[in-house]
């Protein structure tokens, strides 16, 4: 395995190890794209009102489709662990909305909301749709909160095929397929984390008004606590791993052992965070994994997972600050590794 791999590491750029697809395609793919002239479509979802479906099969790292903010706020200062006050972000979206044109409005209009029982009747400011509809569909956009109308008929899951970003630089939420989806199949993101056992996430989604029927929140039995104890432990295994991620060498034997440890179970890491299929994860899985056998000196499988990580996050997003670390660390880890061979010596 070394002597085959190795020099692929060595020979291809990072940044050709970790190309995402996009439409339209670069100079060196097909000069047409698959689908015309997008590839998605919103069409009526069973139980879940409009959705978006895609047009053709799609491979992770797609770009579905980029939007513009067509209503933006920057919210009130408040207080750490409490809300927005409704009348407050109401006023702000009505303000933004009378400047909108007409087509704009309507578009506005047409979204989903949900309002809880009494709230209507909380007095002035409570009454607003525009309150409710920016509170059910809003994303953050860095420095505010913004309104995407397509992007907003994307559907949830908790075991989405779809992630999304905040591109500052071009001003647009960009969506990209995070694994294959086959044409005619719904895309699907998250509206909340996705470490939590069901009930919790059931908990999460109150505030959109419905209960997520995706394929992990319909299982049941020991199945579904087999998946809600993944869940868990996934989530504390992030956290354990967090105080883990330095490159010191270990000191003493003991220290060895303790990062000998650590390195086979975040292999059990990435087979639970795949199990689930929790894609958001992955590229954090492999980094742990990376980084772990950096510790005890396994170049190799530090070499590969890094890879695997950068892989991962240049498919979600190839400008970010998590893809040039990945990407530095690769590269170091791949030196390491061919001083390790004796590679140009």
């Amino acid at each position: 395995m070394t002597y085959l791999l190795l020099p692929l590491l060595l020979i291809l750029p990072l940044t050709i190890l970790a190309e995402t697809s996009t439409c339209p395609p670069t100079p060196l793919l097909l000069p047409t794209c698959a689908y015309p002239p997008e590839p998605y479509t919103i069409e009526r979802s069973p139980g879940k009102g409009l959705g978006v479906f895609s047009r053709a099969d799609l491979t992770p790292g797609t770009i579905i489709l980029r939007e513009p903010a067509i209503l933006s706020i920057t919210p009130p200062a408040i207080s750490k662990g409490t809300g927005y006050p409704m009348p407050m972000i109401s006023s702000l979206v009505r303000e933004a909305y009378e400047q909108l044109s007409e087509a704009a409005q309507h578009a506005v209009l047409n979204l989903h909301f949900h309002v809880f029982p009494g709230e209507l009747e909380n007095g002035h400011g409570w009454e607003e749709p525009l309150g409710y509809i920016f509170r059910t569909n809003a994303y953050n956009t860095g420095e505010g909160i913004a309104l995407f109308p397509k992007i907003a008929r994307i559907n949830h899951s908790c075991r989405p095929n779809a992630g999304y970003y905040w591109d500052g630089n071009t001003g647009q939420r960009v969506v990209y397929a995070s694994r294959h989806i086959a044409a005619g199949d719904e895309v699907f993101d998250s509206y909340i984390p996705l470490l939590l056992p069901r009930h919790r996430r059931h908990e999460r989604l109150e505030r959109y008004g419905f209960t997520c029927s995706c394929p992990t929140c319909m299982l049941s039995g020991s199945l579904l606590s087999r998946s809600d104890r993944r869940r868990d432990d996934i989530a504390m295994a992030f956290m354990a791993f967090k105080a883990r991620m330095d490159l010191l060498k270990p000191n003493s034997s003991s220290e060895l052992r303790e990062a000998r440890r650590d390195a086979a179970w975040s292999l059990e890491l990435v087979d639970w965070v795949e199990r689930e299929g929790l894609v958001d994860y992955f590229a954090q899985a492999y980094k742990i994994v990376a980084v772990s056998h950096a510790r005890v000196g396994d170049w190799e499988m530090a070499s590969v997972w890094a890879n695997k990580g950068f892989e991962r996050r240049v498919l979600e997003y190839s400008g970010s600050g998590w893809a040039a670390e990945m990407g530095e660390l690769t590269r170091g880890f791949i030196e390491r590794w061919k001083e390790e061979l004796g590679v140009g010596k």
